[in-house]
């Protein structure tokens, strides 16, 4: 396991000097209004909506975006994953709309959710999302909802909704606490809960550091929805 951390962590560097200077060239070059900016991360399980997207296996991420500096945006994002077949990626397209009246915040968008290694069927699908916040000063909190109408899965392909909240609270410079909830109403099948709670260290113009441990009560995945604690390192540029 370690081997294979460190050797994640290797990709993730060579992978991100080329996207941070192709980021940094971008929005010093491009005729367009706003900016470009990337994200690479290690992290010890990718978990989703309470469910390790990797058999508990370590994965590398990264991501891009483009903001236009009057409210929309676009952005892809991808992680390695682990099925047991023969996926391999996950690969994310979204756009959408954000802004903000005082400390009250907004993001209305569309993503869409693809596979691009795998041969089963069904895997890809999209949603619709909205999300809310207010930052009250010592602490922030946003609500969320998303739906699709045909959720990710060969077999199920009813709809779903997934309602979120989170709270946040800064501790110094440097370190914030936080601590989510979601609710999954899926059709056809059981509906569950997930939350999770953890702690981000940010070091400017080097790394983010976050600690964070998640649970669910879909006690019908086993292991693959089960208490976990997940280390992750970003950097973003």
């Amino acid at each position: 396991m370690k081997t294979k951390i460190v050797g994640l962590l290797g990709a993730a560097l060579t992978i991100a000097a080329p996207f941070a200077a192709s980021a940094q060239a971008s929005s010093q070059d491009s005729a367009l209004p706003g900016a470009f900016t990337g994200n690479v991360a290690i992290v010890s399980d990718y978990v989703f909506r309470g469910v390790t997207q990797t058999l508990q296996d370590p994965a590398i991420q990264g991501g891009l975006d483009w903001d236009s500096g009057a409210g929309f945006y676009v952005g892809t994002w991808g992680s390695s994953i682990e099925f047991g077949d023969d996926a391999s990626m996950e690969l994310d397209m979204y756009a959408g709309y954000r802004g903000a009246v005082d400390d009250f915040t907004y993001d209305l968008g569309f993503l869409y959710y693809a596979y691009p290694s795998s041969s089963a069927p069904g895997y890809d699908f999209w949603e619709v999302y909205g999300k809310a916040g207010y930052n009250f000063g010592p602490m922030a909190a946003t609500v969320g909802i998303n739906y699709t109408p045909d959720i990710f899965g060969p077999v199920n392909k009813d709809s779903s909704i997934y309602y979120s909240a989170v709270l946040s609270a800064p501790v110094g410079d440097m370190f914030a606490i936080s601590a989510g909830a979601g609710y999954s109403a899926l059709e056809g099948v059981k509906n569950y809960s997930d939350w999770n709670i953890g702690g981000t260290l940010n070091v400017p113009e080097w790394f983010s550091l976050d600690l964070r441990y998640y649970d669910s009560d879909l006690h019908s995945a086993g292991n693959l929805a089960d208490d976990r604690f997940v280390v992750k390192i970003s950097r973003a540029f």
